[in-house]
Formats: structure tokens, sequence, C-alpha cells
């Protein structure tokens, strides 16, 4: 996430001075989880709409080994979370709502697994960049203070590595931090579909019981 606008990497990375080795951390933290989370996601397979109508249209024909095959067939939240509804068919509704909250929590957990890393990351990097400005404007003043105002250049050191690592731990901030947010946003979508699938299949019990009944 280190950009160079204008010179080389390794110059910029050297005139920033210490605070750049727990950025280039923050980075490569930030990277890898980035796409540890992509690949984690991308592995949820199927349609949450999908899954529900072909899962409530087996029930209604009284299908419930069809059922369960059907969300046995997709590695998805909402077809986990069904499944363990389905195995509880014939209890009662507050059990078995109670199964597939207990099991909706356990894939949310899944799902917002190593969050924090990126949240963290996107914290602290710009904290590491403001103390590498602090440093930086130290460093000036002290050469400030030695050589007086007669050589700019023993003072400029100092500033650049101020705005560089500024520069640097925003950079790294802000893509870890809109990551960060498009993942909790797909926790939070995936956490709903659970909750209408799962309220989906509780009314579909009901339509199957009152047509026992009648």
């Amino acid at each position: 996430m280190f950009l160079a606008i204008g010179g080389p990497i390794w110059e910029y990375f050297s005139q920033g001075g210490p605070m750049m080795w727990p950025l280039l951390a923050c980075s490569a933290v930030g990277v890898i989880y980035i796409i540890e989370r992509v690949i984690a996601y991308n592995r949820v397979k199927g349609d949450t709409a999908e899954i529900v109508s072909q899962v409530r249209e087996l029930l209604l024909q009284h299908e419930l080994r069809g059922s369960i095959e059907v969300c046995e067939e997709y590695a998805h939240p909402v077809a986990i979370t069904m499944k363990s509804g389905l195995l509880r068919f014939g209890k009662s509704h507050e059990e078995i709502e109670k199964a597939m909250e207990s099991v909706a929590l356990h894939e949310v957990s899944k799902l917002e697994k190593r969050l924090w890393f990126l949240a963290t990351v996107a914290n602290i990097a710009p904290l590491f960049g403001f103390l590498g400005t602090v440093t930086g404007m130290i460093s000036s003043f002290e050469a400030l203070a030695e050589v007086g105002l007669g050589n700019p250049e023993a003072v400029a050191g100092g500033i650049s590595q101020a705005l560089i690592t500024t520069a640097t731990g925003l950079m790294i901030a802000l893509p870890v931090q809109a990551a960060y947010n498009y993942f909790a946003n797909r926790v939070s979508q995936f956490a709903l579909d659970m909750e209408l699938s799962s309220s989906v299949l509780l009314e579909t019990f009901s339509e199957i019981e009152v047509e026992d009944q009648d």
C-alpha cells in the first residue's frame, strides 16, 4: 500500500525515518487480511433467495429430506442455519428458533473472524504517521537550534520525514478502512439474510401444520 510519487519507494522509505517500519508492518497486515477475507467470503456459494425458495417449495410438498439435501448443497450461512431448523422439524417453534439463532450467531462469528485486524490497522496507521510527524519536527527544531536559519537543508530532512510518515499512514488507513467497511456490510447482510430465512422457515412450518390439521 505504499505509493511513491516522483521517486523510488526505498528513497521515500528511508527519508521517512524509523516510523516507516511499523507502518510497513501495518501495510503488510492490511494486505494479508484483506486477501484472506476476500477468499473466505468468495467461498460462500449460493443465492439466499434461491436457497429459501427451493427449501420452501420442497417443504410444502412434504419433502423434508429433499429440503435438507438442498441446504447441504450450499456452503452458505443461510443454508446452514435453515438446515439446523429443518433437522428439528416437529418440535416446538421456540426450540427450532433457538437452535437457528445459535447456529446463526456461530456463522456470524465466523464471518467476522479477523476483521478486528483491519479495524486495528485502520486506527493505528495514522497514529504511527502522526508520531513520525512529531519526531520529524523534533529533529527539525534540533537542527535549527544547532545550525540556525543559515542552513535550511538541515531542517528540511525533519520536515520531509514528518510529511512522508503522515502521508504514508493515511495512505494505508484509507483503503484498509474502506475494506473493513465493505466486509462489515457483507456480514450485516448475511446476518439479515439468516434472520429472514429463519422467519420464512418457521412460517412454512406453520403452514404445514395447518394443512396437516385440515
